[in-house]
């Protein structure tokens, strides 16, 4: 059984922010970005958390691979639209910076959408989404990345994990929001059970000959990960078309790269091009406010209170178990396995600013 050490979500948001802040990147910038890598591992999405703090964002940032300062530029823009250049910087300034102006337009225009061209890894999908919820909007964010999915039938990584994340108000209950990746699951996750020296359950990803495996290894050294759904008789085509969908979105609408154009973040490409796209859908242009929260709310009851399956006590809707996990984790202690913690140690040593964090607890 694998241990976790438990730190504080403070210590570890102020870890990552001195660690950005290191690598010259501005503190706001710094902040906002340690920000949403700790919504990842508080909402138990610990494979898009601090476990990339440097595999990703420290090594492109000390290889000049991606810049610490974003500039930021409008491409072109409408009252109702807008396509932004990230300038090769942190995706989690240009995605919040995108998410802002969106929902801010479509507190006029109705609707807004947005690209992002030029950007990299933004973290959590549906930290963005989340975004419209204080302004009573539906919010919705995709992304693309480095190639890691097999189409169906094909054994090479031809697309990203490419996230779907859609945010929407209640009125008591907690809202709605969705944030998948369209493969099965994230690159990530086999990083975490690789770290844990555990298999993979079958159908999550192939090996170099497109053959399901069981072995994580064997998915991150020339393997891919399969689409949502798996193989072809469990209707993988559909995570397949999913992924494409959002390419359209993020890559070929954004005139960023899409597909196996976008860089993987080990290479030593300039730019690794990834794209995004946001949505703020404006409800009181279409319906009164509270009538659509009340209506949520209903929805979701019906949902929650439908007959259990056989031994079943609970029935969730989207987004429920992740926030009450980042409660527990805010109350409780952020969990890191202890090879985590061991490659922070070391790449906090090489950047010079140490983690020594001292853990709260052990699970």
């Amino acid at each position: 059984m694998v241990e976790n050490l438990l730190y504080k979500a403070e210590q570890l948001e102020n870890y990552m922010t001195d660690f950005f802040c290191k690598l010259d990147v501005p503190l706001e910038d710094a902040q906002r970005s340690a920000e949403i890598l700790l919504a990842a591992d508080l909402h138990g999405i610990s494979s898009h958390g601090i476990i990339r703090l440097y595999t990703y964002y420290g090594s492109r940032l000390k290889k000049k691979l991606m810049n610490a300062v974003t500039a930021i530029s409008v491409k072109n823009e409408t009252p109702a639209t807008l396509a932004l250049d990230a300038g090769n910087g942190m995706g989690q300034v240009a995605g919040t910076y995108a998410m802002q102006r969106c929902i801010e337009k479509a507190k006029t225009s109705g609707v807004c959408f947005a690209t992002v061209s030029n950007s990299n890894h933004y973290g959590i999908a549906g930290y963005y989404a989340k975004m419209a919820l204080a302004e009573d909007m539906i919010g919705m964010s995709f992304t693309n990345s480095q190639p890691l999915v097999a189409p169906t039938f094909g054994r090479t990584a031809m697309l990203g994990t490419n996230p779907i994340a859609v945010a929407a108000p209640t009125q008591n209950e907690k809202p709605y929001i969705l944030d998948m990746a369209t493969s099965i699951v994230p690159i990530g996750k086999i990083s975490v059970y690789d770290k844990a020296s555990e298999p993979i359950p079958a159908g999550w990803g192939v090996n170099a000959k497109g053959t399901i495996t069981t072995d994580p290894k064997e998915v991150l050294a020339g393997g891919a990960l399969m689409p949502l759904g798996g193989p072809d008789i469990m209707r993988g085509y559909k995570g397949y078309g999913l992924a494409v969908m959002v390419d359209i979105f993020s890559g070929v609408l954004a005139g960023a790269a899409f597909g196996p154009h976008v860089a993987h973040p080990a290479t030593e490409q300039d730019t690794a091009n990834v794209g995004h796209f946001f949505a703020a859908v404006n409800i009181s242009f279409f319906r009164e406010i509270n009538e659509f929260k009340l209506d949520m709310d209903e929805m979701i009851q019906l949902l929650k209170n439908a007959p259990k399956a056989e031994n079943e006590e609970r029935i969730f809707i989207h987004g429920e178990k992740e926030l009450e996990k980042a409660q527990k984790y805010r109350l409780e202690g952020v969990p890191l396995m202890e090879t985590v913690v061991a490659s922070l140690q070391e790449a906090g040593k090489e950047v010079g600013v140490p983690f020594d964090l001292t853990p709260i607890g052990k699970r």
